[in-house]
């Protein structure tokens, strides 16, 4: 798969955290069929395209922490969409037993991204 198709497929599982939900890099990467690929979620986030409605705010690390440096505003922006989705941010944290997105078998294989499976 080359790079753009990756960073394609990223974008897409991102597309599919709904709101009020959150997931971790590694999580997106796994899903993706990226595996150990956390790494390359961030970069294909940096490398995100300027008016794509891809809801970035929702990725977070592992441990819920925002990425981001704290009083960045990337930061002050990303939990401030979180708390817009009703998921509490606290200390830059947000609690990923509660709010973690779950996907089930069934929304991982008819989810609207799985487009790009069919092509």
């Amino acid at each position: 798969m080359d790079r753009i198709a990756r960073m394609q497929r990223i974008w897409d599982t991102i597309c599919d955290i709904p709101a009020g939900s959150v997931a971790s890099y590694g999580q997106i990467a796994e899903i993706a069929g990226i595996p150990r690929g956390a790494r390359q979620v961030g970069h294909a986030l940096r490398q995100l395209p300027d008016g794509q409605d891809v809801p970035w705010h929702r990725v977070l690390q592992v441990s819920g922490r925002i990425a981001f440096a704290k009083g960045s505003a990337a930061y002050k922006e990303q939990s401030k969409r979180l708390m817009m989705e009703d998921v509490t941010v606290i200390a830059g944290r947000v609690d990923m037993r509660k709010y973690r997105w779950q996907p089930d078998l069934d929304e991982l294989l008819w989810k609207p991204s799985a487009a790009w499976d069919e092509e």
